[in-house]
C-alpha cells in the first residue's frame, strides 16, 4: 500500500524491450536505500516489483497488461519518474490509500499559472469519472492530489510548489498522458450496492 507521497524524482536509465514486456532500470538514491529482491516501488503510481538494485538504481520488469493500461510504455531513457516506497506499518498516512493499481490513464488538458499555485485540468475516461468527486482524492502519476472540480470527461487540481518542483507534474504539458488510480472505496461501494440491488430483484 502507498499514500502517494512522492518521495523520490527519479530518472529513466535504461529501457528493454521483451516479448509482450519491458524492463526498465530506474536511478532512485533514496528508495533504493535498504530495497531488496521483490520489494514493491510505486513508479508514476504504478506498483512495479524490484529485481534487482545496484549503486541506487533498481530493474524491474513490466508485463503487457501493465504497459496497456498505463503510461509506462511511453517511458525512454532519460524520462523523469515519481517514485514512492510502500507504507511502512504503523506510519502516518499523508495521502490516502493507494494500491499501486492504475485504472487508466488521462490527459494533461491545460495548466493556469498563478503567484502560488498552478491548476492542472486533466482529462479522463468517461467510465473512471463516476469515481471522481469535488474534494475527494485521486492519484495522478502517483501523486495523491484532491480534486478541485468533477466534470464527465475532465477534473481540476491545485498543485503547490512543492509539488511542482519534486514530482513530474512540474513539467508535464498539454498532450502528456498521466496514470489515474481512482480511490479503491469508491469502487467497492459501486460493486457492493450493485450486488445488493441484483439480489434484490432476485
Amino acid at each position: 500500500m502507498f499514500t502517494g507521497i512522492v518521495e523520490e524524482l527519479g530518472e529513466v536509465v535504461a529501457v528493454e524491450q521483451l516479448p509482450d514486456a519491458s524492463r526498465f532500470r530506474l536511478r532512485g538514491p533514496l528508495v533504493t536505500e535498504g530495497a531488496r529482491h521483490g520489494d514493491s516501488i510505486a513508479v508514476n503510481g504504478v506498483c512495479l516489483t524490484v529485481v534487482e538494485t545496484a549503486d541506487g538504481e533498481f530493474t524491474a520488469d513490466v508485463m503487457a497488461e501493465t504497459l496497456k493500461r498505463s503510461s509506462l510504455g511511453a517511458l525512454t531513457t532519460g524520462s523523469r519518474v515519481n517514485l514512492e516506497r510502500p507504507t511502512a506499518v504503523g506510519g502516518r498516512l499523508g495521502g490516502h490509500i493507494v494500491q499501486g493499481h492504475v485504472d487508466g490513464t488521462g490527459t494533461i488538458l491545460g495548466r493556469e499559472p498563478s503567484e502560488h499555485w498552478e491548476v492542472v485540468t486533466v482529462g479522463l475516461p468517461a467510465r473512471l469519472a463516476r469515481y471522481v468527486v469535488e474534494k475527494g482524492s485521486i492519484t495522478v502519476d502517483g501523486v495523491s492530489l484532491t480534486v478541485v472540480e468533477a466534470g464527465d470527461e475532465h477534473f481540476t487540481i491545485s498543485l503547490i510548489p512543492t509539488t511542482l518542483a519534486l514530482t513530474t507534474l512540474g513539467i508535464k504539458q498539454p498532450g502528456d498522458p498521466v496514470n489515474l488510480e481512482v480511490d479503491v472505496i469508491a469502487k467497492y461501494v459501486e460493486r457492493l450496492l450493485g450486488r445488493n440491488a441484483q439480489e434484490n430483484v432476485k
